[in-house]
């Protein structure tokens, strides 16, 4: 905390007038996409946000009833819904961010999401939609194992898999930025909890997983892109 104090670091990138990095990490392997229904037209049931805030818990036993695509589709634009970009130089989205960086990622165990086969996703949110990552049959098993075998990830409808962009945020914060990955992750998160009342389901955050083992899962090499989060969705019993 200390060597990342205001003062105790070398001018950022920005300071120093280098372009900023990609406001999204490039989708290169080529499968399937699936395209999400446009939040403007997803149609909710009215939430209390009093109610939402008082009774938010963490849940972690959900009922075998499966997630709409259109609820899967408001969670992802609750969380990291992209309002508008801004050139290529940053992006107004649903979550707040240190200097609108939005270092964030998020990929997707799917277990039960109607429209979805099962397998690992990344969600593209400048274009709301999926991409495939893996069909694995065995991905939810390896990825619960990861996460030191918490049954609720392989019981869950999804699970939502933040990961950080360090040079997203690092370029206009220096080091001081990995402070605030954790911070973002943070306002992903609840924002996921209080999102997931309208659409009937329960949340639980995950901090306990190997993090070299689910790097390797996700296709990250743990420097310029590492998990960070994770979270358990599914429907209440």
């Amino acid at each position: 905390m200390q060597r990342t104090e205001h003062g105790n670091q070398p001018p950022s990138d920005q300071v120093l007038g280098r372009p900023p990095p990609p406001l999204e990490v490039p989708y290169t392997k080529g499968k399937a996409f699936i395209p999400l229904p446009p939040p403007e037209d997803i149609t909710l049931p009215a939430v209390d946000l009093r109610d939402a805030i008082e009774q938010r818990e963490s849940v972690r036993d959900y009922a075998p009833e499966p997630l709409a695509l259109h609820e899967l589709s408001f969670l992802l634009w609750c969380t990291q819904g992209v309002r508008r970009a801004v050139g290529g130089a940053f992006t107004l989205r649903t979550v707040p961010s240190a200097g609108a960086r939005h270092a964030l990622e998020t990929y997707l165990l799917i277990n039960r999401v109607e429209g979805v086969p099962p397998g690992l996703y990344r969600y593209l949110a400048l274009e709301h939609r999926l991409a495939e990552e893996s069909r694995d049959p065995d991905i939810a098993r390896q990825v619960t194992a990861a996460c030191l075998n918490q049954p609720h990830i392989i019981e869950s409808a999804a699970t939502f898999l933040w990961t950080a962009v360090p040079e997203r945020m690092t370029w206009r914060y220096g080091e001081r930025g990995y402070r605030y990955l954790h911070l973002d992750a943070g306002h992903v998160c609840q924002n996921l909890y209080l999102a997931a009342s309208g659409v009937g389901c329960g949340v639980c955050a995950i901090g306990a997983f190997d993090d070299a083992v689910m790097n390797r899962l996700l296709g990250l090499n743990g420097e310029e892109e590492f998990l960070i989060y994770v979270a358990t969705v599914g429907k209440r019993v």
